[in-house]
């Protein structure tokens, strides 16, 4: 290990841990220098096979991991490799079942059947669920798949120039949206495509052309930009070439397409994470790898609201209610007078003393809005609801399975701390799991502080009982 990395890898270490690190490298002296050439020999040789745990690998996807993965996929997703890692420290292999209970766009999904692992995913956000399903299915002809497509793009391109007035979403639709996500024009082309689609349907082609259509509306069609939230990008587009922009995403899905060869079994279902047992049968998973929402004030519908409206899994605020009820509750825009989750930690002391300071700290900051007033209640039905999920879930486990959760720290609640891996860990135990430990994942500075905070691997054992 080079002097550089190991200094990047001991800033990443906890200060306690450090003080372990140095008494097992016989370092008591307080004034130690990491420049001392005794001092880096002792410390690399103890960190060189700790590196894994303290650095992790990076959350980015790497170049030979594009492949359907790229088809769809949220910026906050893990990267495939990380799923890689945590499959091959499972032992998992062709006659196991792993499952993902908040697969989002499909990650795990995909990265177990290029393994040859069979698996399948629970997801209530339809956007979501819908693109999970879509990067399984390789059984389609690619080469028919760009027939088509081309025919449809000429039919719409020539329904566009002829065009003497812009389309429009219908009024309750386009309250759905982020103002300006999308300008008129660029609009009018996506809806006219969309209708071609329906004209035109084939039924073994049409979702892999709506999930290209997805993978390009938000930032190469439209006008959305992605940080620590969504918001609009600093120059609005008046127009995009959505045609061009379109077939090229409909050849990204052929090409990978015909490099696919995989009988491997992988099922997406639409359902709610905290009742898995209506969907699965009895101990039929061996293992678990997934990354539930944290608690934030993140509002996860809005990512993916332009194409959810777009493609028709939302016309009302009646049906974006509707699936906001499916989710573990993790933000103030998605909780509801009769949720109760918080009763499934009512006498848990560290989530009790967390909601009581975030109470306490709105009070003293003099805090008012009706989205601040229920930050401590956000906090309770969160972790409630994670205690639900890990209670409901071990009906479908096999005696055991591993399990391993991507889970993340968090202040955005008037900057008080949430180790959602510790109190996660916590929350596991006390329903029977066994903790193995919490791998680091990577660190990330928060908004508001900058101070960093730790992205986390929780791994567990359901021993069965």
């Amino acid at each position: 290990m080079q002097r550089t990395k190991l200094l990047k890898v001991w800033e990443l270490i906890p200060s306690l841990a450090q003080s372990e690190i140095l008494a097992m490298c016989d370092l008591t002296d307080p004034n130690y220098s990491l420049e001392s050439p005794a001092v880096y020999y002792r410390l690399v040789t103890t960190l060189a096979p700790m590196e894994r745990r303290w650095v992790g690998p990076e959350n980015r996807i790497l170049a030979g991991d594009q492949a359907v993965h790229r088809w769809y996929r949220f910026v906050l997703s893990f990267p495939p490799h990380l799923v890689r890692d945590y499959l091959s420290d499972f032992g998992v292999g062709a006659t196991s079942v792993v499952l993902d209970p908040f697969c989002g766009t499909g990650t795990t999904l995909v990265e177990a059947k290029l393994q040859g692992v069979p698996s399948v995913g629970i997801e209530a956000a339809p956007m979501a669920h819908f693109a999970s399903a879509v990067k399984t299915n390789w059984e389609i002809d690619p080469d028919g798949l760009m027939e088509h497509a081309e025919m449809v793009a000429g039919v719409a391109d020539a329904k566009t120039v002829g065009a003497r007035k812009l389309r429009q979403l219908e009024p309750e639709r386009l309250a759905l949206l982020i103002a300006n996500s999308i300008s008129p024009k660029p609009l009018h082309r996506v809806l006219v495509l969309t209708e071609t689609l329906k004209e035109h349907y084939a039924p073994e082609f049409y979702d892999h052309e709506r999930l290209a259509l997805a993978k390009i509306l938000p930032t190469e069609i439209g006008n959305l930009r992605f940080g620590p939230e969504v918001g609009l990008a600093p120059r609005l587009k008046d127009d995009a070439p959505v045609i061009e922009l379109w077939l090229s995403a409909i050849a990204t899905i052929a090409e990978d397409i015909r490099a696919m060869r995989s009988s491997t079994i992988s099922r997406a279902l639409h359902g709610d994470a905290r009742e898995p047992s209506t969907l699965l049968a009895r101990q039929s998973i061996d293992a678990v790898f997934t990354s539930p929402p944290y608690p934030n004030e993140k509002d996860y519908t809005r990512t993916t609201r332009l194409e959810s409206v777009l493609l028709g899994f939302f016309s009302s605020k009646d049906d974006l209610r509707t699936f906001k009820k499916q989710l573990v509750r993790s933000n103030t825009r998605g909780i509801y007078r009769d949720d109760n989750d918080d009763a499934w930690v009512h006498d848990h002391a560290k989530i009790a003393r967390i909601a009581r300071a975030i109470e306490d700290r709105r009070i003293e900051l003099g805090k008012t809005s009706g989205f601040e007033r229920q930050y401590a209640r956000v906090t309770k039905l969160y972790f409630g609801g994670m205690a639900r999920h890990f209670e409901a879930i071990k009906a479908v486990l096999k005696p055991g399975a591993r399990l391993g959760y991507v889970v993340g720290d968090q202040a955005s609640y008037l900057r008080v701390m949430i180790r959602t891996g510790e109190l996660l860990a916590n929350i596991a135990e006390s329903r029977g799991y066994r903790v193995d430990r919490l791998d680091l994942f990577r660190t990330r500075p928060a908004t508001a502080t900058r101070e960093l905070l730790r992205e986390e691997v929780l791994v567990l054992t359901w021993p069965g009982r």
